[in-house]
């Protein structure tokens, strides 16, 4: 279902099966762009939910999903089964894996990757400019690169160029200013290793190790 209310503009591909809802706006060229100058793709299954912005130059696989107020800018590249929450802002050129989630409010800046099955849970930021007054910032823009599986807390900040390693877990809150090993647990500010995440466990004994 596609409604009425939406505003679509040239070379716009939806995939079958899109429930698009009241508000949204999908291919907006960005500043310095003509409309329809870069193809959107956009793959089957889609549920759009009202008052998201999608700019131009997308290209979004099968099965995706936003919650409510979502922004995406230009010339993203995201993969199959992604799940973007109400609110939340995803910068241009920033490649995101198959089967991210990425909960309400959080912010993915410009040049940033979240690889396959990564978690990014709500009001995390990510970061990308090391010296945002500097009149050269912009050359050396370079957000967080998040492996696979690896989950971030909520409320997490990221310093810019950082890379949290695979199946890694970041705990709510915590301050990241340096990289992260794979599969280890960091909280804090800064953040520090408090142990491995084979150490969970689950707090109400539903699962064994490994937890997490």
């Amino acid at each position: 279902m596609i409604s009425e209310w939406i505003r679509r503009f040239p070379a716009v591909e939806l995939g079958p099966g899109a429930h698009i809802e009241d508000f949204v706006v999908l291919g907006q060229a960005p500043r310095g762009r003509q409309p329809g100058e870069l193809v959107t793709i956009i793959g089957a299954a889609a549920v759009i939910r009202s008052h998201t912005v999608i700019y131009a130059g997308n290209r979004i696989g099968d099965r995706f999903q936003t919650g409510h107020g979502v922004m995406i800018r230009e010339e993203n590249q995201i993969g199959d089964d992604v799940s973007i929450g109400t609110g939340s802002v995803i910068e241009h050129h920033v490649i995101i894996g198959n089967g991210v989630r990425i909960h309400s409010q959080a912010f993915i800046p410009e040049y940033s990757t979240l690889e396959d099955g990564c978690w990014i849970g709500p009001r995390v930021v990510l970061t990308n400019a090391l010296h945002p007054l500097c009149p050269q910032a912009k050359r050396c823009l370079k957000g967080a690169t998040i492996k696979r599986g690896a989950k971030i807390g909520a409320n997490a900040t990221l310093l810019p160029d950082i890379t949290v390693g695979e199946g890694a877990l970041v705990g709510a809150g915590a301050v990241v200013t340096e990289d992260v090993p794979p599969f280890t647990v960091v909280a804090g500010n800064p953040a520090r290793v408090l142990k491995r995440t084979d150490e969970l466990c689950c707090p109400y004994d539903l699962i064994d190790r490994p937890y997490g």
